[in-house]
């Protein structure tokens, strides 16, 4: 049984998307409030795995989760892309006339903005997690109160489903990266399997410095897939790069990865695997 940390409550997303993945294995989930914590499980535990948001194709970016993967020393080694519906649940003796507030986590509020928008008498509360606004109101008896999560997350907590799929755009996917520590990368996944890689690194302050790593992955025929900058706290108008990229030749890539190492500083290899 693998044992996968997850930020979240059960019927939380990252619990739908930690079973899609790991779906022929039986797992233990170790429900974390922060993603710090997951890290702090990883490391308090060699055999744990963890599973985390990275970015969102409405919200964008977890730009805080770049960093975090950066500075755990923990390996990439897989990636899975969730379909995210929400619906609004409240109390089974609440209804529309009676619901004052919405808790919900601050990605899942922004991804139904238009929708709220529409009832502006109800105020929207941030909270840590989309199913644990659920299991709090639920616990509580949170008169007047309403969460956005997913259906099965409602439906576990017996709430009320006033309305559901009410994300502004149907669209709405969430990748999610599979991290782990670098000793138990290779039992995770074939290196021989892999075609993406996620890759940080910074560089000079000097004119076509990143133009200059862009020509060498094209020239191996590398495929950049994302590209995301964060500034470095200190150094003034230096950044971090954060890029992932395709290929479909093992032995390519790693040329690629020796030419652009003498034109980078810092350069960081945080996983190899498969892409979804």
């Amino acid at each position: 049984m693998k044992k996968i940390a997850i930020q979240g409550l059960l019927g939380s997303f990252h619990d739908i998307a930690a079973h899609q993945y790991f779906k022929t294995e039986q797992i233990e989930l170790i429900c974390c409030s922060t993603f710090e914590q997951v890290f702090e499980n990883i490391h308090r535990d060699k055999t744990v795995i963890g599973l985390m948001a990275i970015e969102n194709t409405i919200a964008g970016s977890l730009l805080h989760n770049y960093e975090l993967l950066r500075d755990s020393g923990t390996s990439v080694v897989g990636e899975h892309k969730l379909h995210i519906s929400h619906c609004i649940c409240c109390l089974p003796e609440d209804d529309w006339s009676t619901i004052t507030e919405v808790h919900s986590h601050p990605v899942a509020l922004m991804q139904c903005r238009k929708y709220l928008s529409n009832v502006p008498q109800i105020k929207a509360v941030e909270a840590e997690d989309t199913a644990g606004s659920a299991q709090y109101i639920k616990e509580n008896g949170c008169r007047g109160w309403a969460a956005i999560c997913n259906r099965e997350a409602a439906k576990m907590h017996g709430m009320k489903i006033l309305d559901d799929n009410i994300e502004d755009n149907k669209h709405n996917f969430t990748r999610f990266l599979v991290v782990c520590q670098p000793e138990i990368a290779d039992t995770l996944r074939p290196i021989e399997k892999t075609d993406k890689s996620s890759l940080v690194f910074s560089l000079p302050h000097e004119e076509g410095s990143l133009s200059q790593v862009l020509s060498i992955l094209s020239f191996y025929k590398i495929n950049m897939t994302k590209i995301q900058s964060l500034p470095i706290i200190g150094r003034e108008w230096e950044y971090m790069f954060y890029i992932d990229v395709t290929y479909d030749s093992l032995t390519r890539y790693r040329q690629s990865i020796d030419a652009i190492k003498p034109l980078t500083r810092e350069l960081k290899i945080l996983g190899e695997y498969e892409q979804y």
